[in-house]
Order: C-alpha cells, then sequence, then structure tokens
C-alpha cells in the first residue's frame, strides 16, 4: 500500500512516518490526486486566485537594481498578494482538498510568521477552527505576524522544544496530527515532510513560474537567463523554478550561512543544509540534512525566522 502512494524525487521525498501517519498521509494523497484532475475543483482555486488573492501578480523591472548589477533584473512581486506573500498560493489550494476532504480544522506550522498569516487567511475565509505552531523564538521576532494571525481568529501555539524554531514547531504540528487527522488537515507550508506534501506544495505554488514565463515572454520574447530565489523551506523556490526545470535556465537556490550566536568554527555553514548537509530523514522524507555522525539533527541558523531549517 505504502509503495503505491510514496513519490520521491529522484532517491529523495518519500514515506518515512510513524504508523500513526500512513493512513492520514495516504488519504490525503488519494484526495488530492482525484482532486488534482477535477475541473470543478480547479475552477474554484482559480476564481479564489484571482479575485480573493490578487493573482497574477506583477513581474517588475527594477531599474536601480539593474543599473547597479549591469544586467537586466525583474522581481516577481509576490508580495503584492493578499497577506503579503507567496504562502497563500498553498494555503487556498490545501485548504480546499481539506474543505472536501470535510475537515473543519486546519493546523499548520510557522517560521517567518507568513505562511502561518496565510493559514489563518484561509481559516477565516473558509470556515476552519485554526491553531497555528510557532517556534518562541520565532515568535518573539515576528511579533506582528503573531498579531496578524491572532487577529484573524487563528490560536498561536508557542513551541517551547529543542531550538523552538521551524523544525520544532512542525515536530509539534505532526504530533498534533498524529491524534486528530479525522477533523484536521495539517496544511503543511513548505517543500518538506512526507508524500505527498512536497508535490501539493510544488504544485500550489506553480503558479508563481507559470506567471513569470509568461510575463518574461511578453517582455522581453525570450526566458531569463537565470532565476534566483531564497532557500529556507523552499516552497517559492519550488513555486517559481518547477515550469522552468526543462529549460535552459539557471536557477539559482540561495541560502543562509555563516556563524551564528554560540556555533563553534565546525559548525560555520549551519545555515546551509543543501549546500552542507549530508543525506538523512527528516520530517517524514529523505532529504539533505544537518546532523552530526549519530544522525542526530544540527541547529541550523540565520538571522532570518523561516530559513534557519536544518
Amino acid at each position: 500500500m505504502i509503495e503505491d502512494f510514496a513519490v520521491k524525487f529522484g532517491r529523495y521525498g518519500g514515506l518515512f512516518v510513524p504508523e500513526t501517519l500512513v493512513a492520514p498521509l495516504a488519504d490525503l494523497s488519494y484526495a488530492y490526486a482525484q482532486l488534482k484532475g477535477s475541473a470543478q475543483f480547479q475552477d474554484e482555486l482559480k476564481a479564489l486566485q484571482k479575485d480573493f488573492a490578487g493573482r497574477p501578480t506583477s513581474l517588475y523591472p527594477a531599474p536601480n537594481l539593474s543599473r547597479r548589477l549591469g544586467c537586466q533584473v525583474y522581481l516577481k512581486r509576490e508580495d503584492l498578494m493578499h497577506g503579503g506573500a507567496h504562502k497563500l498560493n498553498n494555503t487556498l489550494g490545501q485548504a480546499l482538498v481539506a474543505k472536501r476532504m470535510g475537515k473543519s480544522r486546519l493546523i499548520a506550522e510557522t517560521g517567518a510568521g507568513q505562511h502561518g498569516v496565510a493559514t489563518a487567511i484561509v481559516g477565516a475565509k473558509l470556515g476552519f477552527e485554526t491553531q497555528i505552531y510557532m517556534g518562541e523564538v520565532d515568535i518573539e521576532r515576528q511579533k506582528m505576524n503573531v498579531y496578524r494571525m491572532e487577529l484573524m481568529g487563528a490560536e498561536v501555539i508557542p513551541v517551547r522544544s529543542g531550538s523552538r524554531t521551524l523544525k520544532d514547531a512542525i515536530n509539534e504540528a505532526l504530533r498534533d496530527w498524529a491524534s486528530s487527522f479525522e477533523h484536521t488537515h495539517y496544511l503543511l507550508g513548505t517543500a518538506a515532510g512526507a508524500h505527498p506534501f512536497p508535490t501539493m506544495v510544488r504544485d500550489f505554488q506553480s503558479i508563481i513560474g507559470q506567471e513569470t514565463k509568461e510575463q518574461i515572454l511578453a517582455t522581453e520574447g525570450r526566458l531569463p537567463d537565470s532565476i534566483a530565489a531564497c532557500v529556507g523551506g523552499g516552497s517559492n523556490a519550488m513555486g517559481i523554478f518547477a515550469p522552468f526545470l526543462e529549460e535552459e535556465v539557471k536557477l539559482i537556490a540561495v541560502e543562509a550561512g555563516g556563524r551564528g550566536p554560540g556555533m563553534s568554527e565546525r559548525m560555520a555553514d549551519n545555515g546551509a543544509s543543501l549546500g552542507y548537509g549530508t543525506d538523512g530523514i527528516l520530517h517524514g522524507a529523505l532529504t539533505k540534512i544537518l546532523q552530526d555522525s549519530y544522525g542526530q539533527i544540527l541547529e541550523s541558523y540565520s538571522v532570518a525566522a523561516g530559513l534557519d531549517y536544518p
């Protein structure tokens, strides 16, 4: 049964979870596979993207930055979406899936707070009870987003274990979901976790790259030489990269790096899991992770909340 739906991306991804999560992941996988091909579902999602979220977002030619760098630079303005970030692309899609599955409650993790805000938005819009897990460290440095989540009726639950950041918020959300999946959907916001989450995040965020491709062809008459995106969990990078994977375009993922407070010299690159990590299991999937020789997860560091994901 597991082999039927445990999709991988090459040798990465897959399904490495306790037995309590196999059934809800299977249910979600099969439900999404059906809805993905439903014209009614896609029409409802497109209507919300246009009329509620404010898509398409502009592809802005940045003249000052272009002059400074000596090349033509465009910015894909996902900050102009309702809520102020790309996160709403994914939360709208997953919340509609949850609605079709008959769920009444949404839970989510958040680091920088933008995914939590986007989950609170769809929870209020579609009538879900909504609870957001957020590390204590991130709550302190993202107070305004915490205020916005609560303003929209979501409960923010502080996570005090581990590094008290994104990794630990995901841990707590998974524990919650394991005991509440009959009526709860875990709205994972990043390109991580067991299948079908990375696939769903990629699919719902790929509208960023689809629009970019259409817009740059209309403006420049050709595809860009390169596309750069920041990577913490990776949802925005996955979204803009996916439609260009088969094209002759250089794709550049930029990770947080450097030495954080209390870090030894040996741990100086512990912000860059894709660049310096090794193969291992984290949150139900095989991926590149920062770990010690015993497979224990190392704490990553970034001054920016949400980018410190190991």
